[in-house]
């Protein structure tokens, strides 16, 4: 039989269909895995084997009875960013202990109704603040992808690196992530996955740990265009519950994957062509823009003239937002409490001890900007830039149909490299944070490999609420690439 765990979420749900293997059997064959794997790669925080098992034997029963969902039986990982009933949620932080919500996060309830299987949760940077899952509490996701025939460990991105080192690795068929300035697309390029960002609005956030309200939205991360596609089906929908929810219906996105991109147009901003960018960066940009030309698209260059103050931008609005969101977390209300000698005590070491560097970090900078001295120079002026990237954006689109930029500016590195320098570790979301801001749809695509063997992706950017058009695109660039490459099992 087929190694069960290589399969892609479509191949898994087909085979199960036609009674090749039952789900009991995929998920024992996921956690055989895990068990091999994740003292190597840290992916998962918590393995809910058990829970596991029961759920596929409950899947068997329902497809037995011809009860089966668009997900049934297939085996998830799921990030602790998101909330699920009776199983901890920390946001891989100090602060939050060993809390366990007694909810399910809307995004997982849609998953477990369409008929998924939890495996676990998946680690992450500490609060989703990070670009290489260096800053977990958990300690750091390693890659299963390795530079040659070095052994350095590797990154897997940020903030979503255990769900992309998870897919990567066969630890899953797929997974839960989310993206507030790249955390999908960054890490699925590192790791020669698939990871989209849908449309602000299209997944409900509800049940999902806050970084920046105006920014995080959840996508998976799968191992092809399709399998997102399948994934983001089944995640999105509008809910009541979240007051940023759209009120839209969810488009086929499978469907989407197989259309035709002949006589779409495509953009190309030439402000992604950023100073010291990788000759292999540009190397396979062109070729995606010659992929896209040979299957019937049309090119165009166009001007997203704001781009270069979109990082500034980021590291304001995100931070700002963040010390907002995360000013709950006393040791009172919420997160796990340090008794000091009296009650300004208690809230002091309760943060201080609850909060990684980075997460302080980024209070601190959101503070500032939030600040009544400060408020009006830095946060104001960086909400005025953020509308002119959006605005860039309407514009483009109103001459294209989607835009084609790199997905990260390298390949991954290894852990530690820049973890002492945060100015270089923040220029990874270079290539990312636009689409955030501007509440739009980007995927990440692995397109070929660098030197060292590393994947390095190209990303697709598409107009609100059309993901159709991304997955479209997506699918013929994929299609093109024809990228076949997997990391060497070095820890089996």
């Amino acid at each position: 039989m087929t190694d069960l765990t290589s399969l892609t979420l479509a191949a898994a749900l087909e085979g199960m269909e036609k009674r090749n293997f039952s789900s009991a059997e995929l998920t024992d064959a996921f956690l055989n895995a895990i068990d091999k794997a994740n003292p190597h790669l840290n992916a998962y925080v918590v393995v809910t084997a058990d829970r596991a098992r029961a759920a596929a034997k409950a899947s068997d029963e329902r497809r037995a009875k011809g009860k089966a969902g668009p997900l049934e039986g297939a085996p998830l990982g799921i990030k602790d960013l998101f909330c699920t009933e009776g199983v901890r949620t920390t946001a891989c932080s100090g602060v939050l202990g060993e809390f366990t919500p007694t909810y399910e996060s809307t995004v997982t309830a849609n998953l477990f109704s369409d008929g998924a299987i939890m495996l676990g949760k998946l680690n992450m940077d500490e609060f989703a603040m990070g670009s290489s899952n260096e800053t977990s509490k958990f300690g750091p996701v390693v890659s299963p992808w390795r530079r040659g025939n070095e052994e350095a460990k590797l990154t897997p991105g940020g903030s979503s690196g255990g769900s992309a080192s998870a897919v990567a690795a066969d630890l899953c068929l797929g997974a839960t992530a989310t993206d507030t300035g790249g955390s999908i697309r960054q890490p699925a390029a590192f790791t020669g996955t698939v990871g989209i960002k849908p449309t602000y609005g299209r997944c409900s956030r509800w049940g999902i740990v806050a970084f920046a309200s105006s920014l995080d939205q959840a996508g998976p991360i799968a191992k092809t265009v399709e399998d997102s596609a399948i994934l983001l089906q089944s995640m999105a929908g509008h809910d009541a519950k979240d007051s940023t929810s759209l009120p839209v219906d969810t488009p086929d996105f499978r469907a989407a994957c197989g259309k035709s991109i002949k006589g779409m147009t495509i953009g190309v901003p030439e402000e992604y062509r950023v100073e010291g960018m990788p000759p292999e960066i540009e190397a396979l940009w062109q070729q995606g823009i010659e992929w896209a030309k040979d299957a019937g698209a049309k090119i165009k260059k166009i001007s997203l003239k704001h781009t270069k103050y979109a990082l500034p931008t980021y590291y304001i609005v995100a931070p700002a937002e963040a010390s907002s969101n995360l000013a709950r977390y006393d040791g009172m209300r919420y997160g796990a409490r340090v008794a000091g000698k009296d009650l300004t005590s208690t809230y002091e070491q309760s943060r201080a001890s609850g909060f990684g560097a980075e997460v302080q970090r980024r209070i601190l900078i959101g503070t500032y900007v939030l600040s009544a001295g400060y408020y009006d120079a830095y946060y104001l002026r960086a909400q005025k830039v953020r509308a002119r990237i959006a605005e860039d954006f309407r514009a483009a689109f109103a001459e294209v149909d989607a835009i084609l930029t790199p997905a990260t500016p390298s390949a991954a590195f290894a852990l530690g490299e820049r973890s002492g320098d945060p100015v270089q570790m923040y220029l990874n979301d270079i290539f990312t944070v636009t689409a955030n801001l501007a509440g739009l749809p980007g995927l990440a695509l692995p397109a070929a490999v660098d030197g060292n063997g590393l994947p390095l992706g190209l990303q697709v950017i598409g107009k609100a609420l059309d993901e159709e058009s991304v997955f479209a695109v997506s699918a013929a660039l994929e299609k093109a690439a024809n990228f076949g490459t997997k990391p060497a099992k070095w820890w089996a």
